[in-house]
């Protein structure tokens, strides 16, 4: 593939003309997308608007494929991913970086995950997935057993992925997909394109067969109703927004559906927490990846009584972040994926100043640089923490006693992570246990996570359906149970 030739020429501010990847072939268009870097405002790419007719053949010529590699050929493709990316890994970070705007410090992060994801699917292929009953275990029973064994999907997987993690989010898709011995057919948010299909490249170069990835791309509309409708799909993941998540939901009909659809997540501190360690995580959960992430925090609620402290903590560490251009290996923090986002947080951040919030750091937006920003005074009915705010916003929320953060905390249709800043052990049973959330992190970002760990939440950041290596190869797959006299 040409892809890998001209990504060194990135950052000399080579344009990449990229086709899709349908089936193993290169497919271009008459229309193209243009790919713009958000802190320069340069194109960094094109990539061709797929047509439906496009996305139905991709479709086709993964449901005729039927794989023969055995678990170790799962398993060798899957290493040998992660070893390409780990050995390319400036290159690929600088187009990360390029076309989604997060700091190099972020994108060789998410560089690194994108390793360990593969690394787990690797492993996991290794692992034998069935069970074994024995029949005779009630009065009327028979010596007889019963086995449970895992199939792939007799149709192909739809996965459509965002734009916060342009290589993570699709190695979450893909690397199960492979372990399992599926057939997907890709379909990357228009603003970030350009490394998936980088990472396709790197899956064919990996012996991936062709037939098992494809990628297509273009604007939503035209795509979306083949991807959802066609009787070639079985399982349609997605992950995104809530609006678009539901619906997905509404058109894929009768089709197996694993929808992680963001969060709201609150970091809660209470008053005998390490100050200290509590600032630090409330900054690096809010700002890592320029706070483009469904785990970061959110909303942080103080205890009253320590509030003032805990801020004069979080203010000075805000201070302390260089944000800027995403290229400087020193920056800690770059840009959000465009000018309109931006100014949506700079709206939502001034409405909640007027609702009589105080600002105490940040705020400053240029194009779409916009500063990691502190807000006290916040209450639980200002839409900036009502609603999932997706950026580089601290808004800090005080409270009295363990019964209102409780109750503050599962005050929104979000329902995805949180965590927790305690050292009683009392406390911490009665968060894990009334929480409403998919996951509880004590002293640490409501993001924490191995990649091969499940992940996703209830409510409106989804439908309780994990992901995560393991829990997505068993969502990709079929149960078959058979029984014999012996």
């Amino acid at each position: 593939m040409n892809m890998m030739a001209d990504l060194a020429r990135v950052r000399a501010g080579r344009v990449l003309h990229e086709k899709m990847r349908i089936g193993g072939e290169l497919v271009g268009s008459d229309r193209v997308i243009e790919v713009f870097n958000p802190y320069t405002g340069a194109v960094v790419g094109t990539v061709p608007k797929a047509s439906a007719d496009d996305v139905r053949r991709a479709l086709s010529i993964g449901r005729r494929f039927k794989s023969k590699l055995s678990r170790h050929d799962r398993y060798r493709i899957c290493q040998r991913t992660s070893d390409l990316i780990r050995s390319r890994a400036a290159e690929i970070s600088d187009l990360i970086s390029a076309e989604c705007g997060i700091c190099k410090k972020d994108s060789l992060y998410e560089v690194g995950r994108a390793c360990d994801v593969f690394f787990f699917a690797g492993n996991a292929a290794l692992q034998d997935d069935g069970q074994v009953f024995s029949c005779d275990l009630t009065p009327h029973g028979k010596s007889r057993k019963v086995y449970t064994l895992r199939e792939p999907l007799l149709g192909v997987i739809a996965a459509i992925t965002p734009f916060n993690h342009p290589l993570n989010q699709v190695a979450h898709k893909v690397a199960p997909s492979i372990a399992t011995g599926n057939r997907m057919v890709l379909k990357p948010t228009e603003k970030t394109p350009l490394t998936a299909l980088l990472l396709a490249d790197i899956l064919y170069e990996a012996g991936l067969p062709p037939e098992m990835f494809s990628v297509v791309t273009g604007d939503p509309v035209p795509t979306a109703d083949a991807l959802l409708t066609s009787p070639d799909v079985d399982l349609v993941t997605f992950t995104g927004g809530v609006a678009v998540g539901k619906a997905i939901a509404a058109k894929a009909v009768y089709k197996r559906q694993v929808l992680e659809m963001g969060g709201n997540d609150p970091l809660i501190v209470m008053e005998d927490a390490d100050l200290d360690e509590a600032a630090a995580l409330a900054a690096a959960g809010s700002y890592k990846n320029s706070g483009q992430r469904c785990t970061a925090v959110k909303r942080i609620l103080v205890q009253q009584s320590i509030a003032d402290r805990f801020i004069e903590l979080l203010v000075e560490r805000t201070r302390a972040v260089k944000y800027g251009d995403p290229m400087d290996p020193e920056t800690d923090m770059g840009t959000v994926i465009d000018e309109a986002a931006a100014r949506l947080f700079e709206s939502k951040v001034n409405d909640a100043l007027q609702r009589g919030a105080k600002l105490l750091f940040g705020n400053v937006r240029h194009g779409a640089l916009y500063s990691p920003t502190v807000v006290d005074q916040v209450t639980p009915d200002m839409p900036l923490v009502k609603y999932e705010t997706f950026g580089p916003v601290s808004p800090v929320v005080r409270f009295a006693t363990i019964d209102e953060a409780i109750a503050m905390a599962n005050s929104t249709d979000y329902a995805l992570s949180s965590a927790v800043c305690t050292n009683r052990l009392d406390w911490v049973t009665r968060f894990v246990s009334e929480l409403h959330v998919g996951t509880v992190n004590v002293r640490e970002v409501p993001g924490y996570r191995l990649e091969l760990t499940p992940f996703g939440g209830i409510k409106d950041s989804g439908l309780g359906y994990k992901e995560g290596v393991q829990e997505a190869m068993k969502s990709f797959s079929n149960v078959k149970t058979y029984s014999l006299p012996w």
